[in-house]
């Protein structure tokens, strides 16, 4: 299994407005090939902290998603006017190990 891990923070105080977007989500990459699930948290410190974690059966599956067009168009859901903090957009990804 495949984990990409990728985390960002608000800067604008527009958190509850970014949660609503991922509750009401397309959900565009449930059909992907190779897609097994996506899960969104906040930090409990800072609600304008937002990690999203997808698994994926295998890393060649995620590529293929990340690069297609419905990847992009999935992103439309943004709130207007969502500023992030400066340098807080990251990602890492994960093999599994062990369940």
């Amino acid at each position: 299994m495949f984990i990409s891990l990728s985390s960002f923070t608000v800067a604008n105080d527009m958190g509850e407005e970014v949660k609503t977007a991922f509750i009401n989500r397309p959900h565009l990459v449930d059909e992907a090939p190779g897609f097994v699930r996506m899960e969104v948290f906040t930090a409990q410190e800072n609600p304008n902290e937002f990690w999203l974690m997808s698994y994926w059966e295998d890393e060649a599956s995620f590529n293929v998603w990340y690069e297609s067009h419905k990847y992009h168009d999935s992103h439309n859901g943004i709130p207007k006017g969502v500023k992030l903090v400066p340098k807080s957009v990251w990602v890492k990804y994960f093999n599994r190990v062990s369940v």
